[in-house]
C-alpha cells in the first residue's frame, strides 16, 4: 500500500498574493511571516529584482490539516473554466433548505472580498444544492 502524500493547490494568477489574501479570508488560511531577515513582505520584495517582485505567496491551514496554497504569477489571464476547482464546504452535513440557507449566507459574505455568484444550482432529487463562485481573479469554486 503507498502511504499518504502532502500536497499544495497551485493557482495561476496575476496578482499572487491579492489572491492569497482573498483565500486566506475565505477559509480561514494564514499568511506566512515575511522570510527571516525581512519586517514586511513589502521588505522583501523589494530586496528582489524588479521582474521577481511579488512573483509568489502563499498561505496555509494554521490547524495543519488542510493544504498550502500557493499563488504564482503568470503572464496570461485567465481564458477558459478551470478543470479543477476547489469546493468550500459551507454546507457539510446539511440538507434541504437548512442548507441552501447556509450557503447563501456564506455567498453573502464573499462578495464584499470580490468574490462573484455564478449560479445557485438547487437539490433536484439526487444532488443536494451548491453555489457556483469565482474569486477574485475569476477562477470558479462552489460553496458545497
Amino acid at each position: 500500500m503507498s502511504s499518504i502524500r502532502q500536497f499544495q493547490v497551485t493557482f495561476d494568477c496575476a496578482e499572487p498574493e491579492r489572491v492569497a489574501r482573498f483565500w486566506c479570508e475565505v477559509l480561514g488560511y494564514v499568511a506566512p511571516s515575511p522570510p527571516e531577515g525581512f519586517t514586511t513582505w513589502d521588505d522583501f520584495n523589494r530586496s528582489l529584482p524588479p521582474e521577481d517582485q511579488g512573483s509568489w505567496f502563499s498561505c496555509s491551514d494554521p490547524s495543519g490539516v488542510g493544504p498550502r496554497l500557493f499563488f504564482q504569477r503568470v503572464p496570461e489571464g485567465k481564458v477558459v473554466k478551470n478543470r479543477v476547482h476547489l469546493d468550500v464546504r459551507a454546507g457539510t452535513g446539511l440538507v434541504g433548505a437548512e442548507r441552501l440557507a447556509a450557503l447563501e449566507v456564506e455567498c453573502a459574505r464573499l462578495i464584499p472580498l470580490g468574490a462573484v455568484h455564478v449560479q445557485t444550482l438547487y437539490a433536484d432529487g439526487v444532488n443536494e444544492s451548491c453555489i457556483v463562485m469565482q474569486d477574485i481573479e475569476g477562477n470558479e469554486f462552489c460553496l458545497d
